[in-house]
Order: C-alpha cells, then sequence, then structure tokens
C-alpha cells in the first residue's frame, strides 16, 4: 500500500483484516490504520458505485481499535469520528424502500449502528432492519448469511470473540432446498457488453438479444449467448463462497492488479444487487457487462 498508494487487493480487503486483527485483540502499527484513516478522509473508499458495504468493514475497524483502546488516545479520537462520520453517512444512502445502498451493504451498515451504539438513536437503524427482514430470502449463501446473522440477534462482528460456540449444541442438520418452481415459456434479453476503458478498441463490443426460457438466470442467458455463437461471445467465472464471479468476458480479463471489475447493470445505469447464478431478468430486459475501473 505504501508503494502503490492503494492496497493490492482492495480497502474492504485492508478493513477487513484490520477488523479481523483488532477482534483477536491483535495490534497494529499506527501506520497501517492512518493509511486507512488517509484514504476514508479523502474518500477513497469505492470504485464509483456503492461504497457502502466497504466504509461499514473500515467503521467496525475503527470502532474496534478505538473500544478496545488498541490505539493511542489521539488516534482514537480521530477514529471515533471517522466511524461516526460512516455511519451518518450510510444513513444518507438510505433509500425509500429502507435498503442502505443494497440489501447486501444492509446487514454491513446495521453492523455499524450497533457497534457505535447509534442504534438507539439512529432513525434508519428501525428502517433498515425492517427492510432487511423483509428480504431475507435474498440471504442464500454461507458468506451472506454470515454478514447478516450477527445483525438478527442484535450483534456486530466485534462480539465474535466472545461468543462461546464450543457450548452450542451439534443440532445441525442439511436443509432439503426445494427446486425452483418451473416457469413455462421464453422470453429474450438484450445482451450488451461495455468497455468505456482508453485502451479499449471500441466501447460497445457486444449487442444481441439472447433467447432463454422464461425461468433462466443471468449465468443462463450468458451460457445461451455463448452457445449461439461461440466465436461472438465466450466468457469465464470464479467460484467464490458467493456463488460465481464473472471474471472475463470477449477474452478480456478483469483483474485486481490493474483495478478493474466486470458490473453488470440494468439498463441504462442500475447496479444489479444478486449474483449472476441468482438474479433472473425478466424479459424484454437489458443487461450491460461493463468493464469498470476502481
Amino acid at each position: 500500500s505504501q508503494q502503490r498508494g492503494h492496497p493490492v487487493t482492495s480497502y474492504y480487503q485492508y478493513g477487513l483484516g484490520v477488523l479481523a486483527l483488532c477482534v483477536h485483540r491483535k495490534r497494529v502499527r499506527d501506520q497501517v490504520v492512518q493509511q486507512l484513516l488517509t484514504a476514508q478522509h479523502h474518500g477513497r473508499l469505492g470504485h464509483g458505485g456503492n461504497t457502502v458495504d466497504t466504509e461499514a468493514v473500515v467503521a467496525l475497524a475503527f470502532t474496534c481499535l478505538e473500544q478496545r483502546k488498541l490505539v493511542g488516545t489521539e488516534l482514537a479520537a480521530k477514529l471515533r469520528l471517522a466511524a461516526h462520520e460512516a455511519s451518518r453517512n450510510m444513513a444518507k444512502a438510505q433509500g425509500p424502500d429502507g435498503i442502505i445502498g443494497n440489501i447486501y451493504s444492509t446487514p454491513w451498515a446495521l453492523q455499524v449502528f450497533l457497534a457505535t451504539g447509534e442504534c438507539q438513536t439512529e432513525p434508519a437503524f428501525g428502517q433498515a432492519m425492517a427492510a432487511l427482514l423483509k428480504n431475507l430470502e435474498a440471504f442464500g449463501t454461507a458468506a451472506t448469511m454470515a454478514q447478516v446473522l450477527p445483525v438478527l440477534h442484535g450483534h456486530s462482528y466485534l462480539d465474535i470473540a466472545s461468543r462461546h460456540c464450543g457450548e452450542e449444541p451439534d443440532t445441525l442438520t442439511p436443509l432439503d432446498m426445494e427446486p425452483l418452481p418451473e416457469v413455462p415459456g421464453n422470453k429474450t434479453v438484450q445482451l450488451v457488453v461495455e468497455c468505456p476503458l482508453p485502451w479499449c478498441y471500441d466501447l460497445q463490443l457486444y449487442d444481441r438479444r439472447v433467447p432463454v426460457p422464461a425461468a433462466a438466470s443471468l449465468l443462463d442467458v450468458l451460457q445461451a449467448a455463448a452457445a449461439l455463437d461461440p466465436r461472438e461471445f465466450r466468457f469465464h467465472t470464479q467460484d467464490t463462497p458467493q456463488g460465481p464471479f464473472l471474471t472475463q468476458v470477449l477474452g478480456l480479463e478483469a483483474r485486481q492488479k490493474k483495478r478493474n471489475y466486470w458490473q453488470i447493470l440494468s439498463a441504462p445505469n442500475t447496479p444489479l444487487q444478486m449474483g449472476i447464478a441468482d438474479y433472473r431478468p425478466p424479459d424484454g430486459a437489458t443487461l450491460i457487462l461493463r468493464l469498470s475501473e476502481w
């Protein structure tokens, strides 16, 4: 980070690492914390889109360091102010539906309200909790469940080290998931690939209507497009705890070292809130795969 001016991965991972060390009461050098504080102060935490989850992880790390007295008094005061500023930003980011950022960012924001004690005074907390309870079906993977479970019990990640998991009864049983109901008929999705970066030879690299079954996910749409003409459209994904992650389209690879990623938008400019295997676009939708920088 000192050599490049930014983390090799992302500020989300940077903040999560500091938070994990702090939860286990491991000290980190003040310079490491100060770099994170400077990045937040100068608005460098996000990549042009929704920054709620990154700012929340960083705010939790700051709150942990301050509460556990792992930094000096002067730095602790700065961290307290920064965490409360992040909390205010999250309240401003709340939509009319109560969601903060998107449905997956909302548990992170709620954890910040809980950790800082602002859950008792911030109106956004109750509205966001109500929105979360209405959308629990969105949390279908182990990783997303891990973010939402502490909130449902009134806790944040700062409380994890004090939980006595060894005393939990061994009562976990596999859940038989019912298959999604079959939806008769077909639909057509307009699939567009864009590369607005300076080194791309054209802005729009692909634009085609793709016919798929009515119940098809975005991943199914991508597979159908590749089957129509493998020379014209191809893509690759990487398996993650959150499901398949889009890494390459038309030979263009999203790489952390180059600080770019494949942003998925519902036209004209609405970022998707679900993974490609979970999102089921409606008939006639236009979906944009846009190679973007962060």
